[in-house]
């Protein structure tokens, strides 16, 4: 089959004569209908990710149907999304409902075979039914970004009418994030650095800015917020913490650049008590809660559409983050 192999750091390739995966007790297979493109799969790539084996194939974002299956939950035919690790279910974070946390949890395209692939082995704890109100567009993007910011946001106990700041607007985090967090009540602030994004984030968000240092016009338009989700980093966050009010919340959701640091003033922190929340992944719980509120509220899934042979082009694309949204593969 095809896949996206990872042999080394930026050492890739998409082959043709990957093995095909098969089905074990308590396992199945799935045939790939869509994998997403995520800039953790770039930093992966880049060697940010040290125990990552080789060779191993990319990708832990992904909506597919099941071919064969040795585990009684599911059965061929069944739309599934996996997340993004496969969870043991027998540790004591598992038996919380903390799947994400579990002692020897295992990544997709990291530790075991990812998605970038026509099929893909998965175990059937790490394995969500997708309801038939979800199309498989937007199906791929709720365990990594969707049910992930959902998680950060439970986190920061979000009550309807506040107001959330999201950074990164454009982005294929962030414009779900504003539509998220608007779903759920609150008024949002989409901050972008790119004029050419900005229309498209106006149409979700309440105020747009544009630009890199926003806090005094958010300020301006909003007074001070009550949650920041930081999808950018180090390059905006000292403005998200400048426009977070006292007792503000700010949800560490992604870092454009990994080998630069921040240096947080613990007496500001202190005194405007702020809470920083850092935020990964999604437990099945909040996978299902956020199809759940996709029932009642409308999230549109803001992609656009590669093969698995353009994987190269639409990594190009990642790069240069010159669209709106996120980067979908069709094997």
């Amino acid at each position: 089959m095809k896949a996206v192999v990872v042999k080394g750091r930026m050492d890739y390739s998409v082959v043709a004569d990957a093995a095909n995966p098969t089905a074990a007790p308590g396992r199945a297979v799935l045939s790939i209908s869509y994998a997403s493109l995520c800039y953790r799969d770039l930093l992966e790539l880049m060697g940010y990710y040290p125990r990552m084996r080789y060779p191993v194939v990319l990708g832990h974002e992904a909506v597919g149907v099941v071919e064969e299956s040795m585990d009684p939950r599911y059965r061929p035919g069944d739309r599934v999304v996996p997340m993004l690790y496969e969870p043991d279910g027998t540790c004591d974070m598992c038996l919380r409902g903390e799947e994400v946390y579990c002692r020897s949890r295992r990544s997709y395209g990291e530790d075991v075979d990812g998605f970038f692939a026509e099929r893909a082995a998965v175990a059937a704890n790490a394995l969500v039914k997708v309801p038939t109100w979800v199309n498989d567009e937007l199906a791929v993007l709720v365990p990594c970004v969707i049910a992930m910011i959902y998680k950060g946001l439970r986190r920061a106990s979000l009550s309807q009418g506040e107001t959330v700041l999201v950074t990164g607007a454009g982005g294929g985090v962030g414009i779900h994030a504003v539509q998220l967090a608007k779903a759920m009540g609150a008024r949002v602030i989409g901050v972008t650095s790119r004029e050419d994004k900005a229309g498209a984030v106006a149409k979700y968000a309440d105020e747009v800015v544009i630009g890199s240092k926003f806090g005094d016009e958010v300020k301006k338009r909003a007074g001070e917020v009550d949650v920041v989700v930081e999808n950018v980093g180090t390059p905006t966050l000292g403005e998200s913490l400048r426009s977070l009010r006292m007792g503000g919340r700010l949800v560490l959701i992604g870092n454009v650049k990994p080998d630069e640091a921040y240096e947080l003033r613990l007496g500001y922190a202190i005194m405007k008590d702020i809470a920083v929340i850092g935020n990964v992944a999604a437990n099945r719980g909040d996978i299902w809660r956020t199809f759940e509120l996709m029932r009642v509220k409308t999230i549109e899934p803001i992609v656009t559409k590669y093969s698995l042979e353009e994987f190269e082009a639409a990594l190009d694309q990642l790069r240069r983050g010159d669209k709106v949204g996120k980067i979908l593969l069709k094997p």
